[in-house]
């Protein structure tokens, strides 16, 4: 699944040919993908122009001179295609805009989802009302991870993945922060240190950083909407590396936990 940097990396690729830009055609080539499109998505769109891009946590955020905000998700396999030099078969959602320029929202498994939100009640939408700060904004920090672990059993690395605790966190990015840091994914969090938490942050906000930079990570389906793959995997330092040495020499391990895989390093996270 795309995770933040994914999805930023996305966001940031399509700016390019939609920011500023008028939408001159909006092509609907299926009645849904996770759940319908919405009815007014091409009387809305078309003639509108964007005023400016964002995210929020894993959703892409298309902003227009109309009042309204098309959200969309990626969802397990979706891509932006910029500049398609043929149409596929699961172009589900096509923007033509007024300069020429056409962006084909691609997903083959059709997980994603695609809404218009009223911008002035975008941070009151569902999914949006009740999500943590943002990992690279200033609100995540040790102190507000310290008082929302207090107490807490449940293993450091589920909580992390709460989106009402940090938003935007994924499975690849916490757990190479967790490596990054020293801690065990499987600590309870009310048991990590404000120390450790202290180390936690800034390897969060590297990791992310990094994989941004890089275009992200290329799993399965995903591509960056210029259509180059994303580099970030070469860089994983336990994800995905079950059984080969890690950096002090001791085996990648992995486990389940919350129906994902985890990949962390025994010698290295106490």
């Amino acid at each position: 699944m795309p995770e933040l940097p994914e999805v930023e990396t996305t966001v940031r690729g399509l700016a390019r040919f939609l920011d500023g830009e008028r939408i001159a055609r909006v092509a609907v080539n299926r009645p849904d993908l996770r759940r319908p499109f919405p009815p007014d998505l091409v009387q809305t769109l078309t003639g509108a122009r964007v005023t400016g891009m964002g995210r929020r946590a894993k959703y892409g955020l298309v902003h227009t001179d109309r009042e309204v905000t098309m959200v969309f998700h990626l969802g397990m396999s979706g891509r932006w295609r910029i500049e398609p030099e043929r149409p596929e078969k699961h172009d589900h959602l096509v923007l033509t805009t007024g300069a020429g320029h056409t962006l084909a929202l691609n997903d083959a498994r059709r997980f994603g989802s695609v809404d218009l939100v009223p911008s002035a009640s975008l941070e009151s939408w569902g999914p949006f009302a009740k999500m943590g700060p943002e990992p690279l904004g200033p609100d995540l920090t040790p102190a507000h991870l310290k008082t929302a672990f207090k107490e807490r059993i449940a293993p450091v690395k589920l909580l992390l993945l709460d989106q009402g605790i940090v938003a935007g966190l994924g499975n690849i990015y916490v757990c190479e922060a967790l490596f990054r840091s020293g801690i065990r994914p499987d600590k309870a969090a009310g048991k990590v240190t404000l120390p450790a938490l202290k180390r936690l942050v800034p390897a969060i906000r590297d990791v992310l950083t990094e994989s941004i930079a890089a275009g992200g990570s290329t799993i399965r389906d995903y591509a960056q909407p210029t259509g180059e793959l994303g580099y970030f995997a070469t860089s994983w330092q336990v994800y995905g590396r079950e059984g080969e040495a890690c950096l002090c020499g001791a085996p990648v391990l992995r486990f389940v936990q919350g129906g994902r895989s985890t990949f962390w390093c025994r010698k290295c996270q106490k």
